[in-house]
């Protein structure tokens, strides 16, 4: 049987204060944005819906170094949030938006491979 070093994994992951640190961090900055209404949504409760959760769920896993999966939320995340941004949503929204997140998509499968080459 082959042996397998699981070494360089472990060194990639975060101490799980980290993460938790990470998460009050992330949670601050939204409630910032919410209590002083800086994207211009209306209430409180207009930033805290299922949308935002995503997008915030996909900040916390770009910040664990998990691309594919943050980008993947928060992608969708934007997407369903467009409608409260804009009356109509811009054609060339339309059109850009998802062949731009699968290059990013692209883009992260790159980086990932380069952070897996450094440990």
């Amino acid at each position: 049987m082959r042996h397998i070093d699981y070494h360089h994994l472990r060194d990639r992951e975060h101490h799980p204060r980290v993460g938790i640190g990470l998460f009050f961090i992330v949670l601050g900055l939204a409630l910032l944005v919410a209590t002083n209404d800086l994207l211009n949504l209306g209430s409180v409760s207009s930033y805290f819906t299922w949308e935002t959760a995503m997008v915030f769920i996909g900040v916390l896993l770009l910040l664990n170094l998990q691309f594919t999966g943050g980008l993947l939320l928060i992608a969708g995340g934007t997407y369903f949030l467009l409608d409260n941004f804009f009356v109509v949503t811009p054609e060339i929204i339309k059109t850009f938006y998802w062949p731009a997140v699968i290059v990013l998509i692209g883009v992260s499968f790159i980086l990932s491979s380069f952070f897996k080459q450094k440990n």
